[in-house]
């Protein structure tokens, strides 16, 4: 049960699709939440939410007789535990302790200073820093731990998209122009190893086809005014 232009959603939506899981995928408006979502899923009333076993019933009246799974990285952590052949996590216990890392390091460094960005909250240099250490974190292959997508790629994905519309469209409430700087920037040879992850994992056919672009972009335009 997601939001469809959530970040959180699309990570585990992700998961999923690179599982080859089958699923059945339902939208909640967050802005007019229907009640058997909070009284029976997720009380909060936040997405991303899995609901895994029981009979197979509606998804407006799920079964009492499921698991109700929330948050968006531990829903990743129960969907490579799900699907052990599928990669998202690696046999190996060190890698398998890196992708974690991995996870931990771009949640930290990356989500929560891009975000602040966003809202005027959080500095430029914030998140240059966040994407040097996440960026020091990648290996020479095309994905961020080993030589298969994970859910340490599932993770982060949802962020390098936004972060290409932030510099794209300078769009936030930032100054004028701080999106576009922070593109130029990341251009430069500090910053090859990121981007050249970025561009690779942009081109994941997982990804286009849980990214709504054209979408996110109204929803941001909407919602980042800034002040005149």
């Amino acid at each position: 049960m997601t939001l469809q232009l959530s970040p959180f959603s699309q990570k585990v939506e992700l998961a999923l699709i690179e599982a080859n899981a089958p699923y059945r995928g339902y939208h909640i408006d967050l802005a007019n939440k229907p009640e058997w979502f909070t009284s029976k899923v997720k009380p909060v009333g936040k997405v991303p939410a899995v609901t895994y076993g029981g009979p197979s019933v509606d998804p407006e009246d799920p079964s009492p007789l499921s698991a109700k799974i929330t948050e968006s990285n531990v829903i990743l952590e129960f969907l490579a535990d799900l699907y052990p052949d599928s990669g998202l996590l690696p046999k190996d216990p060190v890698l398998r302790a890196k992708v974690r890392f991995f996870i931990d390091a771009s949640t930290k460094h990356v989500e929560g200073p891009l975000y602040d960005f966003l809202l005027g909250d959080g500095s430029y240099e914030s998140v240059l820093k966040g994407i040097e250490f996440v960026q020091g974190l990648l290996e020479s292959g095309d994905f961020a731990v080993g030589d298969h997508f994970t859910i340490a790629d599932a993770c982060i994905s949802p962020l390098l998209t936004r972060l290409k519309i932030i510099t794209e469209n300078d769009l936030g409430r930032f100054p004028v122009g701080l999106g576009f700087k922070l593109g130029e920037e990341l251009k430069g040879p500090k910053f090859t190893k990121f981007t050249k992850y970025v561009d690779q994992i942009l081109e994941r056919p997982s990804l286009k086809q849980t990214y709504d672009k054209e979408g996110v972009i109204t929803y941001l335009r909407a919602f980042f005014v800034r002040a005149q």
